[in-house]
């Protein structure tokens, strides 16, 4: 294991008005670790990683990536987002962009590469996905499995350092479900950084290398 871990929380508090939802969490991922997030609803799970990239505003603690501090008024925002990538359960596609253009358009507007290049690395990410073959498809045309491999996708295109996944697989028809699930285990094995929040407890139980409950 790395010295340093890939994402450390350290003494994490939320509060909502009088609704204490962390206190104290204490977290560490390294680097190429799967750690799942298991727990009942309303354990602060969701609360916890909308916290590790700023969705949510910590009310106390410390949050490091690689080290270097995710909290503080003078961090770029923009800057940690491309380096801890975010999967929702639901896929927040542009339903009016095809595939390929939903993977590449912050690689343009955010990354400033060129069409070839963002068109190159969407189609790279794509395949890793299974999904090199409905690039010029709607998200409308898919299957809820297929746009959250795209939403997958998307987010690999910005070579984040870490990923984090909120209920990945919550929305979809459980026939989908193994889709997601697979693509997760491709990424494990290319050594992705992951910190999952699920329910899939089969999955956690035979991928994951650390379980978490909250």
């Amino acid at each position: 294991m790395s010295a340093v871990p890939t994402l450390e929380v350290a003494g994490l508090c939320k509060s909502f008005g009088d609704l204490q939802v962390l206190s104290g969490v204490e977290l560490s991922v390294a680097s190429s670790e799967l750690v799942f997030v298991l727990g009942p609803s309303g354990s602060g799970k969701s609360t916890m990683l909308r916290c590790c990239n700023r969705l949510e505003e910590p009310d106390a603690g410390d949050i490091r990536l690689q080290g270097e501090p995710v909290t503080g008024p003078s961090v770029d925002l923009n800057a940690l987002r491309r380096r801890m990538g975010m999967v929702f359960q639901h896929f927040n596609l542009y339903p009016h962009l095809n595939v390929k253009a939903n993977v590449t358009l912050a690689l343009r507007k955010v990354l400033k590469l060129s069409r070839a290049e963002a068109d190159e690395r969407a189609m790279d990410c794509l395949s890793r996905v299974g999904l090199s073959d409905k690039a010029t498809a709607r998200p409308a045309e898919l299957s809820g499995g297929q746009q959250q491999r795209v939403a997958i996708a998307r987010a690999l295109a910005l070579e984040p350092t870490v990923m984090l996944f909120d209920e990945p697989t919550s929305a979809l028809d459980p026939e989908l479900v193994g889709d997601v699930l697979d693509t997760l285990h491709d990424m494990k094995r290319r050594g992705m950084t992951m910190l999952v929040v699920s329910h899939e407890m089969d999955f956690a139980r035979e991928a994951a290398d650390r379980v978490i409950f909250m």
